[in-house]
């Protein structure tokens, strides 16, 4: 059964110790380092430990998942070749030597911020199957679940008290992509109920979680701290892994009731609004940058399916790529000007890539035999493209990377272990990262 307090979840090389700041750990510090030098602030985090889980607390990332698989061709990793261009060329960069699709001209603007994956090789051929896999980091081995890497970086930057979820995921087309199948469970895996996404978008809404006009603030907080001591108790008595969830959901909603507002675009400025676009995409993503700023350790924006173009595929693109252009613009700007950008990990990718031909239908089909994703900020090294792909995108010729590798990157990006072993009594062996796969060191800071 998976343990209830997640912290203590990990082993071989990384404890609940290297997580939380707790009395054995100011302990332990004491006496090795001296009590004069711990017991005070300015010796307290020259402790390696806890340096660390402090400065990873204060980390985010937000994903931009561009669902349904964007074609690279149109994006990162354009060819001279007209067999695989289609209609559009590419343009000049910021780095000399690197062109993206023409379609791309703001991220040319700022190439020099962003690193660019033009060799991702995974196995996945369908969408639930590859969102499945790109999310979670491996292969499926039924019957366990592994958590999502939104989930996992829940449980790592952020915490239980935290008034913002630690995990928000918005979805504005649920029903138009394949996490409609995900089921609330699915999402944290064995890691628990309380590191699931609170999912806003479609019919995922935030609830009513208005505190009762009819009694008194004080009043509130006593009926709270009741059902807390009368469910906790419970939770621990029957050791209940349903009573677990219910009362973790009872501590985000507790949670939402102060950090409502923050869900609500209406309260940013029409400016802001106006820059990212009218579109869903866009304005979650300015909703995205509100919560980290705010303090949301991880975020995820979806949008439906718009990028699985089978049919009439340039003539979608020509509308779909600029709008994400200028979103990922804003974005890293904003992030930048807010001194938030060192902070905040932003990566951009979808389950796989198109088709170097086009389909009867005059569309890009699924491949995920080489494609590209983006990242930029916290761990990234800024102004580098790695891996390369052959003159028509058809293979990859140099540095081929998989999910394990692309998550052993964003785990190390972020401060987090990416090969310890999760303490799983009764299960198999399972690690953050399987294998022992190594990141792309070559875009780590």
């Amino acid at each position: 059964m998976p343990p209830q307090d997640a912290s203590s979840s990990i082993r071989s090389g990384c404890v609940a110790t290297d997580h939380r700041i707790h009395r054995r750990l100011f302990l332990e510090g004491a006496g090795a380092a001296g009590l004069a030098s711990l017991w005070s602030w300015s010796g307290l985090f020259t402790h390696p430990q806890l340096l660390q889980a402090a400065q990873r607390k204060h980390k985010h990332c937000i994903l931009l998942w561009l669902c349904g698989a964007p074609s690279q061709f149109e994006t990162w990793d354009p060819k001279n070749d007209l067999r695989t261009r289609g209609p559009f060329g590419s343009i000049p960069t910021s780095l000399p030597g690197i062109h993206f699709s023409e379609l791309m001209p703001r991220c040319a603007q700022i190439a020099h911020k962003l690193a660019i994956v033009r060799s991702m090789k995974t196995e996945p051929t369908e969408h639930f199957q590859a969102i499945d896999r790109l999310n979670r980091g491996d292969a499926p081995r039924p019957p366990f679940t592994r958590p999502t890497l939104g989930s996992v970086l829940a449980e790592q930057l952020g915490h239980l008290e935290n008034p913002i979820p630690n995990f928000v995921l918005l979805d504005p087309c649920p029903e138009g992509n394949e996490f409609k199948s995900f089921k609330a469970g699915n999402w944290a895996g064995w890691l628990g109920a309380q590191y699931g996404p609170v999912r806003i978008g479609g019919e995922f809404k935030i609830p009513n979680v208005n505190k009762l006009a009819d009694i008194t603030t004080e009043d509130h907080e006593e009926r709270e701290a009741l059902r807390r001591f009368l469910s906790k108790k419970y939770e621990n008595e029957t050791r209940s892994e349903a009573a677990a969830s219910q009362n973790a959901v009872f501590e985000r909603v507790k949670g939402l009731m102060t950090s409502a507002h923050l869900f609500d675009l209406e309260r940013l400025p029409a400016r802001d609004r106006e820059r990212y676009g009218q579109g869903t995409f866009g304005q979650h993503t300015l909703m995205a940058r509100h919560l980290v700023e705010n303090g949301a350790p991880f975020v995820m924006v979806a949008n439906g399916m718009p990028w699985d173009c089978h049919v009439f595929h340039h003539e979608n693109y020509q509308m779909l790529v600029p709008d994400l252009d200028n979103i990922i613009y804003q974005l890293i700007t904003d992030l930048e000007e807010r001194a938030l950008l060192d902070d905040t990990l932003v990566v951009m990718m979808g389950e796989f890539g198109r088709t170097p031909w086009l389909n009867a239908s005059r569309g890009r089909d699924h491949y995920p035999n080489a494609w590209s994703l983006a990242l930029a900020g916290c761990g990234i090294q800024p102004g580098v493209v790695v891996g390369a792909t052959d003159d028509l995108g058809i293979e990859v010729v140099d540095s081929p990377f998989d999910e394990k590798n692309l998550f052993a990157t964003i785990f190390s990006a972020l401060g987090i272990d990416p090969h310890v072993e999760y303490d799983l009594p009764g299960f198999p062996i399972f690690h953050r990262v399987e294998e022992n796969s190594e990141p792309i060191r070559e875009i780590l800071s």
